[in-house]
């Protein structure tokens, strides 16, 4: 049986650009990049709080996938947050674009949405 999500695989198109945005943006923590010479491409695995969630690919010229509108396949990548407010005010400083928060008319949590460098949607969603 499932026990838990091991990890999400993303392909960026510019790593060095997609690289910064989960490490240093976002606040991912590094457990190994690797580059695999005979694919010319790296493999970057990210943790978040010590558990393994992300291997950030690289390859030469991969195509781009629709993500808006509505397009089929993963629809977001989300990230649950204790304080949304300190989000918006890192994001800021940032310069990072981001939607206007917005309010889940099921449970009356918070939540806002960013792009990664690859226009991949990321949701923010208070604890």
């Amino acid at each position: 049986m499932l026990t838990r999500v091991h990890h999400i695989a993303i392909i960026c198109s510019n790593y060095e650009k997609s690289k910064r945005f989960y490490v240093e943006v976002l606040g991912l923590e590094i457990i190994r990049e690797i580059y695999r010479e005979e694919r010319a491409s790296y493999k970057l695995d990210l943790a978040l709080n010590g558990d393994y969630i992300i291997e950030l690919f690289s390859f030469p010229n991969p195509p781009s996938r629709p993500s808006r509108p509505e397009a089929t396949g993963l629809r977001h990548l989300a990230f649950e947050v204790d304080d949304l407010d300190r989000i918006v005010a890192h994001l800021e400083k940032n310069q990072i674009e981001m939607e206007a928060i917005r309010t889940d008319e099921f449970t009356n949590k918070r939540f806002l949405f960013i792009a990664d460098p690859d226009q991949l949607p990321i949701e923010f969603y208070e604890k």
